[in-house]
């Protein structure tokens, strides 16, 4: 029998279109050389456009979930998307506390895309008392570092996103990747955050088309890697080369956003040998 490979156990919501959401977390843990375990936090009901309901998980059945296969294999590393409901944070929570050496990546999916709310400010509270303090590295775009960060009491809190990443490291992570989608620049920056300041920013090239499940692409990529013993600066990079890359090949199947391609080397692959010519 063959060595497994590294597993990697994502919390996440189901996405019928395959954009985001657990389906995304296991094309892209796949494609990077990982075997995904999957738990469901809830199911949705979304196209490419955005998500019209999500019905989350019982807290009980997500924690079963994940304790049914923790007892049977070794987990390498954990990766957390859409929640679902409040009452989900603190069980997986527990769950994660007795995994301290297994690498954590946070993804804090707060609104769809298009904008539909997804995490309301218990579930931020509850976020960043629980599950941020055992965060390995946190991936938020701006706005949802600007969300995580902002005082709501100082109606003039205005962080910068350096200043936004200070405040998330002091809530207990040991790293914060803010990317920079959102921002109105001509390339797209993304900036990694440890406690002695910047630790690289990388600058890419800003694609046309809206993308759905790019940050579920970029934060279960490093996942993987972090899964086979990359150290974080480096997994950040060779998943942001990753995640370009699957949004350079994107596609749109229906009405709405682009699909990042995740398994866009095999298709690479097969249109070389289509036009390697046979030798005899």
């Amino acid at each position: 029998m063959s060595e497994s490979f590294p597993l990697v156990m994502s919390f996440a919501a189901t996405d019928p279109s395959g954009g985001a959401g657990l389906q995304a977390d296991i094309l892209t843990i796949a494609s990077m050389g990982c075997h995904p375990l999957s738990v469901v936090t809830a199911i949705t009901v979304q196209d490419t456009s955005g998500v019209d309901d999500v019905l989350a998980m019982d807290a009980d059945w997500v924690v079963d979930q994940a304790r049914a296969m923790l007892e049977d294999v070794p987990v390498a590393a954990f990766k957390i998307g859409l929640l679902g409901s409040v009452e989900n944070i603190p069980a997986i929570a527990e769950v994660l506390a007795d995994y301290p050496d297994v690498p954590l990546v946070l993804d804090p999916v707060l609104s769809s895309g298009r904008g539909d709310e997804l995490a309301d400010d218990d579930m931020l509270d509850a976020m960043r008392e629980l599950l941020i303090p055992q965060t390995t590295i946190i991936t938020p775009n701006s706005i949802e570092a600007r969300r995580l960060a902002i005082n709501e009491d100082d109606e003039n809190d205005d962080p910068s996103l350096e200043e936004c990443a200070k405040r998330i490291l002091a809530m207990g992570c040991e790293y914060v990747l803010i990317t920079g989608t959102h921002e109105q620049t001509t390339k797209v920056t993304n900036t990694l955050y440890n406690e002695k300041g910047v630790v690289r920013a990388d600058s890419w090239e800003r694609l046309p088309g809206i993308y759905h499940g790019s940050g579920c692409t970029l934060a279960s990529a490093i996942a993987a890697l972090l899964a086979q013993d990359v150290d974080v600066p480096e997994a950040v990079m060779e998943a942001q080369e990753y995640t370009w890359q699957t949004l350079k090949s994107g596609f749109r199947p229906g009405m709405g956003q682009h699909i990042p391609d995740r398994l866009f080397w095999a298709r690479s692959e097969e249109d070389e040998a289509a036009e390697t010519p046979l030798v005899n």
